[in-house]
This record gives C-alpha cells, sequence and structure tokens, in this order.
C-alpha cells in the first residue's frame, strides 16, 4: 500500500550502488492500527497458546523461504549469503524460543502469610509497542523485539532503518501470512526524525488496556 503522502525512498546495494528497490515512507499513523486491535475484541481474546502458534507458523514460513529471505538480507547489507543465511536460521529459533515463552506459565504464586489469602502475581501486556530496529543485523534485531512483543500480547509498530528495510517487510508479511490478525503487526518506512520521533513521543505508544477493558 502506498504512504499517504506519497514519500518514496530507494534502497541501495551497498556492494554496488544499484538500486535494489523503491519503498514507500509513511508517518506513524499505524499507531491508531495498533491501539484498535490492542483495544479491541479479536486480539485480546488470543490465548497464549495461540500465540505461540502464531510464532511458530511464522518459523516454518520463514524456513520455507530461506533463500528468498537470505538473498534480501545480502542485498540489504551487503554481508555475504552464507552469513545471511545463518541469520535467517537465528531468526526462526528467536521465533521458537518465544512461542514457548508465550506458553509459559507466567503466574506466581505469592506465601501472604495467611491460609485464606490467596495472592498470584500476574503479568499483562503493555499495550502498542514501538519497534525501532538498527541498520546492523536488520532481520535479527528486529525478531529480538516483535517475537517477545507477541508472546506478551502486545500491538505494535515496527520501524526498522530506513537503509535495510527489506527483510523487515519480508517478516511483517509472513506474520500477515501466519494468521496475525489485522493492526497486530504494523509497518512504517521512513527516516528517524520523520518517522520514528512521532511513534516513541505519541501518548497511545506503552499504553495499558483501556477503560473499556478493565
Amino acid at each position: 500500500m502506498a504512504a499517504a503522502g506519497g514519500a518514496t525512498r530507494e534502497i541501495i546495494n551497498p556492494y554496488d550502488q544499484s538500486v535494489v528497490r523503491t519503498v514507500d515512507e509513511g508517518g506513524p499513523a499505524a499507531v491508531a492500527a495498533a491501539r484498535r486491535a490492542f483495544d479491541g475484541d479479536t486480539w485480546p481474546s488470543w490465548t497464549p497458546r495461540q500465540r505461540a502458534a502464531l510464532l511458530r507458523r511464522t518459523a516454518e514460513l520463514l524456513q520455507r523461504d530461506r533463500d528468498e529471505t537470505a538473498r534480501l538480507e545480502t542485498l540489504d547489507t551487503g554481508k555475504t549469503l552464507v552469513e545471511s543465511g545463518i541469520d535467517v536460521d537465528d531468526v526462526t529459533n528467536v521465533l521458537a524460543y518465544y512461542a514457548g515463552q508465550a506458553e509459559a506459565d507466567a503466574g506466581r504464586v505469592v506465601d501472604a502469610g495467611d491460609p485464606r489469602i490467596r495472592s498470584r502475581v500476574v503479568y499483562e501486556p503493555v499495550g502498542v509497542c514501538a519497534l525501532i530496529c538498527p541498520w546492523n543485523y536488520p532481520l535479527l534485531q528486529a525478531s529480538w523485539k516483535v517475537a517477545p512483543a507477541l508472546a506478551a500480547g502486545n500491538t505494535m509498530v515496527v520501524k526498522p532503518s530506513e537503509i535495510t528495510p527489506l527483510t523487515t517487510v519480508k517478516m511483517v508479511e509472513l506474520l500477515a501470512e501466519a494468521g496475525a490478525p489485522p493492526g497486530v503487526v504494523n509497518l512504517v518506512l521512513g527516516g528517524g526524525a520523520a518517522t520514528g520521533a512521532p511513534l516513541v513521543e505519541s501518548h497511545d505508544v506503552c499504553r495499558g488496556p483501556s477503560a473499556a477493558r478493565r
């Protein structure tokens, strides 16, 4: 989908300075979509087991498209195809690890000192996460943010580096193919001042459940 403002950027291969792809750049309007998904009925009703299944399915799709994804990582960063393939495998393991964490018992029983009282610590998602990723190891570093955020039940807006976005775009596409509901995983492309700063300044980022959900 083209950006509302019509802005684009050419992604340059660092090896030979050729244009790999032209991508659309947009502002942080995706925060509103992430907020709606977090406050809605669909995503909050997903169980930890369902979130784990989403991550495992994404890992399977990533391995299915391993060669294509490794090639994109190489075109983005200039690293060898062998190293890019290793990165894809590492990301697959990250997704599988956090799938297991999603299913782990997050509650903790606390001894209240009174047999009549049951005290349990329960963790809740923080809300909308703004995930801003650097240019080096772009796919791996994006997975370190996306996987735990999903495992914990958050929605998100992912902003990769403007110079190495291609494999993050691919991962978001695979998450959608794996069944992530609309608005749960959102992608924005652009530079830090125009796109990253408004994300972290938004009052809808990292704000917990709305009053309607309490």
